[in-house]
């Protein structure tokens, strides 16, 4: 790892993620941004118990685990529901304060836009640190997305997610979006410092594509309509007679899968998988013919570069981040959101054309060494929280 000078800034990240990080350090973005930066992420993980911890990251990992020039603070499995809320508020805000008090934070970083980004608003006055919300979605279509009929329940969390977004924007210093429209729809947001790039995928990790005869259509995602598995299934079932050797796997987990349509789920050519660890994930990527992404709502979909990097073509719904990281024509197909006619017309052409496929996927792959890669993550990171601090667009 690079000497790092005192004079990095120190920050504090707010994580929204139960996900814990993983244990390779090449893998891991605070291991990699502290060539740049230096401080303290705050993060509730789904472990419940403390030697769950040390057996994944080692002897001593727990409460405090440090990677680089960071150290993760974890919260145990934080219940669901009012509960769990306020844990995760009392245990961010004690360390929080605490840490500022030891060394003084520079800078404040935010997932989301709901409960890290009110915890950072509050954080940033008691501590005059600057702010920066990551949104990680397209807000505008969040909870719209999530069933083919809008709940009164729906609508509401919408509104509240809107509500939510105006605060951590107006409040925040910069605003990390993943495609240049993320707030084209909301007006009195559009003027926000804003700096736009991808979310982090370490793809030097990823295996190229294993080359192989049998055609497989990938999907991975969840839940099953936001990520539009029906829209997927549909187009499949129309073209299987053309393609009777291609297969259909879809990995995500799906609840809804006992009350949605069955008349593809005795098909040889479909397969639900079970939800896998990473590793096991890009293994499954590096075997597919094409990925598909065929969202309602997307904020960018690593899934989509984690596939590039493997050299696989993707095809994606034109929404939220996706159309600015598919070059259509180029690297993958896009397609009209809620569009499955659509979507069957780009498989065909795919799967129909070797050369083609092969074509797209080395196009992703360079794609994703220029433009997408760690290294620029980490100058497109540091440089915004360096534009925060120092008060710059």
């Amino acid at each position: 790892m690079p000497n790092v000078s005192a004079e990095n800034p120190r920050i504090l990240y707010i994580h929204g993620t139960r996900v814990p990080p993983p244990t390779d350090c090449r893998q891991d973005r605070f291991y990699l941004l502290s060539s740049e930066l230096q401080g303290h992420v705050i993060q509730p993980i789904w472990f419940t118990e403390p030697s769950q911890v040390e057996e994944r990251f080692g002897s001593g990992s727990f409460p405090e685990y440090h990677t680089g020039r960071f150290t993760y603070h974890w919260l145990l499995n934080p219940a669901k529901g009012a509960s769990g809320w306020w844990r995760r508020i009392r245990f961010t805000f004690s360390t929080a304060l605490s840490l500022n008090r030891k060394q003084p934070i520079d800078c404040i970083v935010v997932y989301s836009h709901f409960l890290p980004a009110l915890c950072g608003i509050v954080i940033k006055w008691l501590t005059g640190a600057r702010l920066i919300t990551e949104i990680a979605t397209s807000p505008d279509l969040l909870h719209l997305t999530n069933r083919p009929n809008p709940s009164l329940k729906d609508k509401l969390r919408h509104h509240f997610s809107n509500l939510c977004l105006h605060l951590a924007v107006l409040f925040s210093d910069q605003t990390h979006v993943l495609a240049p429209d993320t707030l084209i729809s909301y007006k009195k947001l559009r003027t926000a410092p804003q700096s736009v790039f991808h979310d982090f995928v370490p793809t030097l990790s990823v295996p190229r594509q294993e080359k192989k005869k049998d055609l497989t259509i990938l999907l991975v995602g969840a839940p099953w309509y936001l990520k539009g598995v029906d829209l997927l299934i549909s187009a499949f079932l129309n073209m299987q007679a053309d393609y009777p050797s291609a297969k259909l796997q879809l990995l995500g987990h799906y609840p809804e899968l006992e009350t949605v349509n069955e008349s593809f789920r005795s098909n040889p050519g479909i397969e639900v998988l079970k939800s896998r660890s990473h590793p096991e994930t890009l293994e499954l990527i590096s075997r597919a013919s094409v990925l598909v992404l065929p969202s309602r709502c997307e904020g960018m979909g690593r899934v989509l570069l984690e596939a590039m990097a493997a050299g696989i073509p993707v095809v994606g719904s034109r929404v939220g981040g996706i159309p600015h990281i598919i070059r259509d024509g180029e690297t993958g197909f896009l397609f009209p959101a809620n569009d499955s006619a659509a979507l069957e017309d780009r498989l065909r052409r795919l799967l129909g054309d070797e050369a083609l496929r092969a074509k797209m996927g080395e196009a992703g792959y360079r794609l994703v060494c220029e433009e997408f890669s760690e290294e620029r993550y980490v100058s497109q990171f540091s440089g915004m929280v360096r534009a925060a601090i120092e008060g710059t667009r």
